[in-house]
């Protein structure tokens, strides 16, 4: 794919693998929309990229996309960004943004937190901005998941587990979410469209993700436990092979590891379970009131 005049947009984009993912972008001449939630680092990651990479166009806009309502307003954005810049069209879509909630909470619109930013986000999101990932010529949507999602399996009639609630059974549950979301999407959309959807095993990272909010013994724990892990930039390698390598547009290979295909759960792979995700993720998102 040309990169040149191409625009995607990168959430969780101001550190870790997002952050990654939009400078290799930016390098290769793409225009960078990122998000995050703190608008220093928002700031800040705009102008180093910004100044290192002069040949793209780097935005970032912040946003809690925790609420639904921050979604839409993010969408919006993104939409007026792609005007000031005269463009019509978005060429890819990845929705990175995740988070890790040892205890129960749930967010200002009644869901709980990791299913509310580690699927239903990225769900939300992608159906705002469909109209412009349409009128692109060839547009990728990558959802980042992880293989925690081997050991996921939703519990249909309580899928936050509100009634048992464990962190680490939320998490592998959002990240099977991930990989249904991209199978239930490219199947509504069809083998012809221009818009198709991937899932990324990013492997064991070296982030913060496992050291947020949880107790002292569970973050030193995930503290050992990465120092076995890649780098950021290999998992953000794979995602922007996806958003730009042409042989892959029509492929019929959903979830990647490394720049090449891996077999998903076979609960991820169950065309049943993806078309209920959807309809649940309607629901709980308010779109099957349009």
């Amino acid at each position: 794919m040309d990169s040149q005049n191409k625009t995607i947009v990168v959430t969780g984009a101001t550190t870790g693998i997002g952050r990654a993912t939009a400078e290799m972008l930016a390098r290769a001449r793409v225009d960078v929309i990122g998000v995050g939630r703190s608008a220093e680092l928002c700031r800040q990651v705009e102008a180093s990229l910004g100044g290192r990479y002069p040949n793209a166009r780097v935005h970032y806009l912040t946003a809690d996309l925790s609420q639904q309502s921050e979604v839409r307003r993010l969408a919006r954005e993104i939409g007026a960004c792609l005007a000031a810049d005269g463009k019509t069209a978005l060429d890819g879509l990845v929705n990175n943004a995740g988070t890790f909630a040892y205890w129960f909470s749930q967010t200002p619109d009644g869901v709980e937190t990791q299913w509310a930013v580690n699927h239903l986000a990225g769900f939300l999101l992608t159906q705002e901005l469909l109209p412009v990932l349409r009128a692109a010529p060839s547009a990728r949507v990558v959802n980042v998941s992880s293989d925690s999602h081997y050991s996921g399996r939703i519990q249909w009639d309580d899928p936050q587990l509100r009634r048992r609630y464990n962190g680490l059974s939320a998490y592998g549950n959002t990240k099977l979410a991930n990989i249904l979301f991209a199978l239930e999407l490219n199947r509504r959309l069809g083998n012809d469209s221009n818009v198709h959807a991937y899932a990324v095993d990013p492997g064991l990272v070296k982030t913060d993700i496992g050291m947020k909010g949880t107790p002292a013994l569970a973050g030193w724990v995930w503290k050992v436990r990465r120092m076995g892990g890649t780098s950021i930039e290999v998992p953000a390698r794979c995602i922007v092979y996806l958003l730009t390598e042409p042989s892959v547009q029509h492929s019929t290979e959903l979830y990647w590891k490394n720049c090449q295909p891996k077999r998903a759960s076979r609960r991820a792979l169950d065309e049943e379970s993806a078309a209920r995700l959807w309809t649940l993720s309607e629901n709980l998102c308010g779109l099957t009131e349009r």
